[in-house]
């Protein structure tokens, strides 16, 4: 984190579209850590159905930008790749949907990718809206809320020292070794613009990333977090803030209140040769709005 220096930088949607191609991929994890910034967002969709009744809600429309056959590289994948050409930025995942698989996988992918890349990784997780995908899946939409819950003790157990053991009402498992671990404990962030989410992150995360929410809707996101921090008796200043760049100098304000650690800027989209003025531009930009 940049103590003293305002919040820290990352960079979302960093392995959409263009970034599916290698070269590309590289530039721009190479330019977002000459930048300096701090982290990388990998999101994540298995599958992306031809059309869909789900809302998406991070646009008026609805629907997602750009349509539905934009290449998204798995994010833990994507993040190996990128993390092998890099020595100092945080690879994070924004987000994972965690409830369409089960945890004890994505423990040992993120524990093993974790020990490669020297204890970088960032598991941001969330519940997802995407019905359609679920069901493609053969995972349960309706009752994501409660496996992910459980999901997250699973995570947390199968990189404790020794064997990993869960019993819940949607995940069982008897004792089984879960190796390697991770070089160390993995923060867990969640992702949501939800109350549900909020709640979530103050009960079980280390961190809360309210996608798209600036102003009296972020506050009141993150009131709900350190609620939910304090009635499970943990510490609420201990769960890191991560918020979108603000667009005004009162959304700065607000965020600077709050105790924003993080913002994220979107991946330029400009061409290969181009990321490396591009990103400075944009990290410079979003310094300016953070401060303003």
């Amino acid at each position: 984190m940049n103590a003293g220096h305002g919040p820290a930088i990352g960079v979302m949607f960093a392995n959409g579209a263009r970034s599916a191609d290698p070269e590309h991929a590289l530039a721009l994890a190479i330019a977002a850590e000459s930048a300096g910034c701090e982290s990388l967002w990998a999101v994540q969709h298995v599958v992306m159905p031809v059309s869909h009744a789900s809302v998406y809600p991070y646009s008026e429309g609805g629907t997602v930008p750009g349509g539905t056959s934009i290449a998204i590289p798995d994010p833990l994948v994507w993040l190996a790749w990128v993390g092998a050409h890099t020595q100092r930025i945080l690879l994070a995942t924004g987000v994972l949907v965690l409830p369409q698989q089960h945890p004890l996988v994505v423990a040992k992918q993120v524990a093993t990718l974790d020990r490669l890349v020297g204890g970088r990784v960032v598991l941001g997780v969330g519940a997802g809206w995407l019905r359609e995908e679920y069901t493609a899946l053969a995972a349960e939409f309706d009752r994501r809320g409660g496996r992910m819950d459980e999901a997250i003790a699973v995570l947390r157990a199968a990189w404790a020292a020794g064997p990993c053991e869960f019993h819940g009402d949607h995940i069982d498992i008897d004792p089984v070794h879960v190796e390697p671990k991770p070089a160390r404990p993995v923060p867990i962030v969640i992702g949501g613009h939800s109350r549900a989410a909020a709640q979530r992150a103050g009960r079980l995360a280390d961190g809360f990333f309210p996608l798209s929410r600036q102003g009296s809707e972020l506050a009141e996101l993150v009131t709900v977090v350190r609620e939910a921090a304090v009635d499970a008796g943990r510490d609420p200043d201990a769960i890191e803030i991560t918020a979108e760049a603000p667009r005004t100098a009162a959304d700065a304000e607000t965020q600077v209140v709050l105790g924003v650690r993080r913002i994220v800027v979107n991946a330029p989209h400009r061409p290969t040769a181009d990321l490396g003025g591009a990103m400075q531009e944009l990290v410079a930009s979003a310094r300016q709005r953070a401060a303003s």
